[in-house]
């Protein structure tokens, strides 16, 4: 089995998660600024005499709205933005997980077992999770995935309770989940299995690396 590199494979599978709602999500952050600006623009209005309100309380109303959406928009936009970088690449030495900020590798040779789970949503859809079953012991500390972490009953036989969980949704489930089948040795794929609904859960912030 290769060791890991410093940078995924040129034929690596690249799956961009983050850009599924970077459209959305810029959609929001910008309207949100849009408000904050038209609320700034009353505010400069009312301070030339241009614009007068009746409500004493209009020029307050007016500030705490321009703040409210003004900021509250430009940091959605902002971490918006920086979030669309978010990609899982698969490759033949392991699965990498690019956060935007910082990449790392959990390689096959490490793992006992990697599956893919499923819960409904109640809505119509479906939430996916890969699981990563590590075949030792785990590096809880690590600032790209302690955020995967989840201390759970085994999903199978000989697999330990720690193990990595990456959410995915269904819109690359069959991606993520060829690409594994394509790349991963073929012993480790304990195949698909479906699980109460909110399976996915959510990590231990007690695991949150200090900086």
């Amino acid at each position: 089995m290769p060791m890991p590199r410093s940078a995924p494979a040129l034929d690596a599978t690249v799956v961009r998660t983050g850009r599924r709602a970077l459209k959305s999500g810029l959609l929001i952050g910008l309207s949100l600024t849009a408000l904050g600006l038209a609320a700034a623009a009353v505010l400069l209005l009312m301070a030339f005499g241009v614009l007068e309100l009746e409500n004493e309380k209009g020029p307050a109303s007016a500030c705490a709205l321009a703040l409210f959406f003004g900021v509250g928009g430009a940091l959605g936009t902002l971490t918006t933005w920086h979030s669309r970088n978010i990609a899982v690449i698969i490759d033949g030495v392991g699965l990498w997980l690019d956060n935007s900020k910082a990449r790392q590798i959990v390689p096959w040779a490490v793992l006992a077992g990697v599956g893919m789970q499923w819960s409904d949503t109640g809505k119509g859809k479906r939430q996916y999770s890969v699981e990563l079953c590590p075949s030792g012991p785990i590096d809880d500390r690590d600032p790209v995935l302690w955020a995967l972490i989840r201390d759970e009953e085994p999903i199978g036989p000989g697999l330990p309770r720690l193990r990595y969980r990456l959410t995915v949704h269904e819109v690359y489930q069959e991606q993520i989940m060829a690409a594994i089948r394509h790349y991963a040795p073929p012993h480790l794929w304990l195949g698909v299995v479906q699980r109460e609904p909110g399976h996915t859960g959510r990590p231990d912030l007690s695991r949150r690396p200090r900086r």
